[in-house]
């Protein structure tokens, strides 16, 4: 309550659209924190910049949290943070000329039972290869699970635009895993 007696309206909502106060919103930040990174991951393809990409999009999140709308979903903001970071990162560094493959994934060679790593690896592999466009789309409607509205207005395009980027980059996918497994996906 102020001291006027009137209720003290919150400037953040959380992701039921409620009132909620910075400590409830850092909270769902912290909750969502497995779905960001792995958004993070499909867009920098490597754990390290994915990590670095997060931890920047949370201060982001934390320093314009007056900017969250009351009618907005935070998980929707926090993924467009994300995202917008990413862009940001991307011009900064520009494109890089060489993808090195981390060491991790020389540790299996030759293992039988790595068969099933090997299969992740190759669906890893077939994701970083897709234009960002498609990567992006993928990201949030089939690993996400976000609606094709939301990450639609995610990625500030119609609608339309979305499912298009979704289907090329299915069929692409299908492609590159096929052509990797050597049988019609």
């Amino acid at each position: 309550m102020e001291e006027n007696g009137s209720p003290r309206r919150n400037r953040y909502t959380d992701v039921r659209g409620m009132h909620a106060s910075l400590e409830q919103v850092r909270e769902q930040i912290v909750d969502l924190l497995p779905r960001l990174r792995r958004f993070a991951r499909t867009l920098a393809r490597d754990p390290h910049d994915a990590d670095d990409l997060v931890q920047i999009a949370v201060e982001r999140a934390l320093a314009r949290s007056e900017q969250l709308r009351p009618d907005s979903r935070l998980s929707s903001w926090m993924f467009g943070i994300l995202r917008n970071a990413w862009i940001d990162e991307a011009r900064t560094r520009g494109r890089r000329s060489q993808i090195f493959a981390p060491e991790a994934l020389g540790e299996n060679v030759g293992d039988a039972t790595s068969e099933t790593h090997t299969e992740v690896l190759s669906v890893q592999d077939a994701m970083a290869r897709l234009p960002d466009e498609q990567r992006v789309a993928i990201g949030l409607v089939l690993v996400e699970g976000l609606s094709y509205k939301e990450a639609a207005e995610i990625m500030g395009v119609p609608v339309g635009t979305l499912t298009s980027r979704l289907a090329r980059g299915r069929e692409a996918l299908q492609a590159m895993l096929a052509d990797t497994t050597g049988a019609a996906q």
